[in-house]
């Protein structure tokens, strides 16, 4: 370049596009307005409020965490994974399924993840989940995660963002129970809720390579709580 004649630097800005259809929808689905019916629900957590085992944020957010790890937020996270990866291939899936009624601890945990799987097929009808359909109609009813799973996996949501998004939402219904049955603040529920980011990131990162094989636990309190609050007194939940 000639001597006097100024230098001209040039930007180049490089613009990644994804396509924002998936999050959308996982978003959807996820959100507490979308018709599954999950505010009906308690996991049990009723029946140690009622006997005083939970009473503040800290006695909640230890018992969710457990339940995350130990419990059925761990099986959950397993049969999402699993259904995800299942969507293509209908055998594999109708097993999927099958495993996810057989796992169930209680008659009301059965009745739970049946009450939403069915809602979440009902009212996610407007994404055309035709293999969803197919699939009730082999084994009678869906259990939630399988129903979640398998959806995402036919519509492109990535595997690991349903199953963050899959425990945060069992989280965050069993914080906002929590929240009517103590009761506890709002602002306690949200804190709760954060406190227990680091366990749905861990949960979601050891199912990752997990198999129908792993499903099991050792959540045995949540499951007594469970099987309690069917015959509980007063009851405002329906599990």
């Amino acid at each position: 370049m000639p001597a006097g004649i100024p230098m001209r630097m040039t930007t180049m800005t490089t613009i990644i596009t994804t396509d924002p259809a998936p999050l959308l929808r996982l978003l959807a689905w996820m959100s507490p307005a979308f018709p599954t019916g999950a505010y009906a629900y308690s996991h049990g957590l009723e029946w140690p409020v009622d006997r005083g085992e939970i009473t503040d944020g800290p006695s909640l957010q230890a018992w969710i965490g457990d339940i995350l790890r130990h419990g059925a937020g761990h099986n959950d996270a397993i049969l999402l994974r699993r259904a995800h990866r299942a969507a293509g291939d209908f055998d594999a899936l109708v097993a999927v399924a099958e495993m996810a009624l057989a796992v169930c601890a209680s008659a009301e945990r059965r009745a739970e993840t049946i009450g939403q799987g069915n809602a979440f097929l009902a009212a996610a009808s407007a994404w055309q989940p035709v293999g969803l359909r197919r699939l009730a109609d082999r084994v009678g009813d869906l259990a939630y995660p399988v129903a979640v799973g398998a959806l995402a996996g036919a519509q492109g949501i990535a595997e690991e963002a349903a199953c963050c998004a899959l425990l945060q939402g069992f989280a965050a219904n069993m914080i906002s129970a929590c929240v009517r049955l103590v009761p506890l603040g709002q602002s306690t529920g949200l804190a709760v809720l954060a406190a227990l980011e680091p366990v749905i990131v861990a949960v979601a990162a050891a199912t990752r390579t997990a198999t129908l094989a792993d499903l099991g636990g050792f959540g045995f309190r949540a499951d007594l709580a469970a099987m309690h609050h069917e015959t509980q007194y007063t009851r405002l939940f329906r599990s």
